[in-house]
């Protein structure tokens, strides 16, 4: 699995920073990173080694962000969420990668989409948004599905957190508390499934430096990189991965 040349090489060194990046306070990344992974592994198989990456990356930011989470939020979340990841991994045990490939490739069109209607209705959006239970059971089984699919529930979450009207550090802190729970909870399944081995540990504990340095960048630079030009540049490039995915 993991013969890799020097090119696919440099790209997975690239993901793991990129994961890095993405826990420092730029969440879209990970649109990216998934397709990217998909360039060099299998999907399902890259689903297997993006998870142990990502349990490393939120290991950093729950750390950085220790004092910024709100737990009331996250604790009418995660029995939905759970729900979710419970239909995902029926859905994963019974299809191959060349079926899973479309799959999240429309998963990952879909929270660009999100995205993209987020920005252009501004406040809009938040208004238009339901503050009930039922909408948090919503959230919590689509967020559930998606990241046991695809590690690509993101989007969910940043709607999510946006009816809870967060502030911007608790908004990154509860989030980082989330995912680092949330993939925890996914890591049994995904073994059970086979999709991470004591083979694919020991690569991605490769990998663990890069993504610890991409977090370092981020906390760094991030800052003083334009939001608006960063955030349409990885949309595009994920989009055009997304439809490579499912067409």
């Amino acid at each position: 699995m993991f013969d890799l040349t020097l090119m696919e090489w440099l790209l997975v060194i690239l993901c793991a920073i990129l994961i890095g990046l993405s826990k420092s306070g730029l969440p879209n990344l990970v649109i990216l990173v998934i397709t990217l992974l998909m360039l060099v592994f299998p999907a399902k198989e890259s689903v297997g080694i993006l998870l142990p990456m990502l349990l490393i990356g939120d290991g950093f930011a729950i750390i950085y962000y220790r004092r910024s989470v709100i737990w009331k939020h996250l604790i009418s979340l995660i029995p939905w969420v759970v729900v979710g990841i419970g239909i995902g991994y029926f859905v994963l045990d019974v299809i191959n990668s060349a079926q899973l490939e479309p799959l999240i490739g429309f998963l990952v069109l879909s929270i660009i989409a999100l995205h993209v209607w987020k920005d252009k209705l501004g406040e809009r959006f938040n208004e238009m948004l339901p503050k009930s239970k039922s909408f948090t059971g919503v959230m919590g089984i689509l967020g559930g599905f998606t990241t046991m699919i695809g590690n690509a529930a993101g989007g969910i979450m940043t709607v999510y957190l946006l009816v809870k009207g967060l502030p911007k550090q608790e908004f990154i802190g509860t989030a980082a508390w989330f995912f680092f729970i949330v993939n925890l909870i996914k890591f049994p399944f995904y073994f059970h499934l086979g999709l991470v081995n004591q083979e694919s540990l020991t690569f991605n504990l490769w990998l663990a430096v890069p993504i610890i340095i991409g977090a370092l960048i981020g906390v760094k630079l991030l800052p003083h990189i334009p939001q608006k030009v960063f955030q349409v540049l990885v949309l595009t490039l994920a989009a055009i991965g997304g439809l490579k995915l499912l067409i």
